[in-house]
C-alpha cells in the first residue's frame, strides 16, 4: 500500500517483500495505489510534480511479478476516511488482505494519522500481518521519491538513476518548432508533455537514449531558453544522431542518461555551432559508454541464479 511514484528502489524492495510472502502464504500479491497523488486533491499548491505519470507507473509494474495493482481513485471524501475505516472497508472487506507490506515511513487515513504501529495493532484484531520494509540507502542515503525530485530538478539524473535504479524519462508528443536547429545543421523534434504534471529535470543539455516505434537512438536534448536568440520560447527539442525521417506527430519517451552542461549565451551563431557539435561527440562517447555497462550488467543478471 503505498503511492509509489516513480517505483524507485525503496519502492521495488516493497514489492519484493510482497512478492516473497505471497508466495509463502500462496495467495496473490496485490498493490493498493492512489490516483491522482493525494496531494493534488488535498493541496494542489503543495503537490509534488510526479516521478511517473498513471500510464508510465502501470507500464512499470507490469514489468514485476505484481499479480493485481487496485488503483483506488483519490477523492475528498476518501481523504476523510478514518484510519480504522479505510482498513475495514477497503483493506478487509474488498482487497480482503492477509498479509499487509509497507515501507518504513507509510502514513495512511485522515491526516495520515494512521501508521505501522496502528496498523499492527487492527492487524491483530482483524487477522493479517503487517510487515514494514525498512529504508534501501544509495547514493548516501534513504532512497525517497521527494529526493529524487530535487536531483531531477538540479539536472542531476545520474542521481535520479541511483534511486530510481533505471534512468528517469520523458514522454511526450513530437510537434512543429521553428525549425531553426535544421538551420544550424542540427535538426531536431520538439517534445510536448500532454502530462501537466510530470516532472522536467532543470534546464540544461543532455545526452540521451530516445525510444521509437522502430527502434532505440541516441541524442542530444535541450530544455529550456535559447539565449544565444533573444525573444525565442523556452523549449524541450531534442536532435537524434544519425536520424533523419520525419517525427512530426509521433510519441517519444526519452531516457536521461548525464547532463552534458547548463544552457548559456554565445556570442554568436558560429561559437553556438561549434559546442553543438562538441555536445555531441560527448553525447555519443557517454552512450556508447551507457550501452556497454548496461549489456555487462544485463548479461551479469541473466547469470545470477
Amino acid at each position: 500500500m503505498g503511492t509509489f511514484d516513480g517505483v524507485h528502489l525503496g519502492h521495488r524492495e516493497v514489492l519484493r517483500e510482497m512478492g516473497r510472502r505471497a508466495r509463502h502464504a500462496g495467495g496473490p500479491s496485490v498493490l493498493v495505489t492512489f490516483r491522482p497523488h493525494p496531494l493534488h486533491v488535498l493541496r494542489p499548491k503543495d503537490a509534488p510534480m510526479l516521478l511517473t505519470s498513471s500510464i508510465e507507473k502501470k507500464e512499470i509494474l507490469a514489468q514485476t511479478d505484481l499479480d493485481y495493482a487496485v488503483f483506488l481513485p483519490f477523492t475528498r471524501a476518501l481523504a476523510r476516511y478514518t484510519p480504522r475505516r479505510f482498513v475495514e472497508e477497503i483493506l478487509v472487506a474488498r482487497v480482503k488482505v492477509r498479509e499487509l507490506v509497507i515501507g518504513y515511513d507509510h502514513g495512511f487515513g485522515r491526516g495520515r494519522s494512521g501508521d505501522a504501529e496502528t496498523l499492527g495493532a487492527m492487524g491483530t484484531e482483524l487477522g493479517f500481518d503487517v510487515r514494514v520494509v525498512p529504508p534501501i540507502v544509495a547514493g548516501g542515503g534513504p532512497v525517497s521519491s521527494s529526493r529524487i525530485r530535487r536531483a531531477l530538478l538540479a539536472g542531476d539524473v545520474r542521481a535520479a538513476h541511483t534511486g530510481l535504479g533505471r534512468p528517469y524519462s520523458l514522454r511526450g508528443v513530437v510537434v512543429r518548432g521553428d525549425g531553426r536547429g535544421r538551420h544550424l545543421g542540427f535538426p531536431t523534434a520538439n517534445l510536448e508533455i500532454r502530462d501537466s504534471r510530470k516532472l522536467i529535470p532543470g534546464e540544461g543539455i543532455y545526452a540521451v537514449r530516445a525510444r521509437l516505434p522502430g527502434g532505440t537512438w541516441d541524442g542530444a536534448l535541450h530544455i529550456g531558453p535559447r539565449p544565444t536568440f533573444p525573444g525565442s520560447r523556452s523549449t524541450m527539442e531534442v536532435h537524434l544522431l544519425d536520424y533523419s525521417a520525419d517525427l512530426y506527430g509521433a510519441e517519444l519517451q526519452l531516457e536521461l542518461i548525464e547532463r552534458l552542461r547548463e544552457v548559456r549565451p554565445f556570442a554568436s551563431v558560429a561559437q553556438l555551432v561549434s559546442r553543438m557539435s562538441e555536445d555531441i561527440r560527448r553525447a555519443r562517447r557517454i552512450l556508447a559508454e551507457y550501452r556497454e555497462r548496461d549489456s555487462s550488467s544485463q548479461t551479469r543478471s541473466r547469470m545470477t541464479p
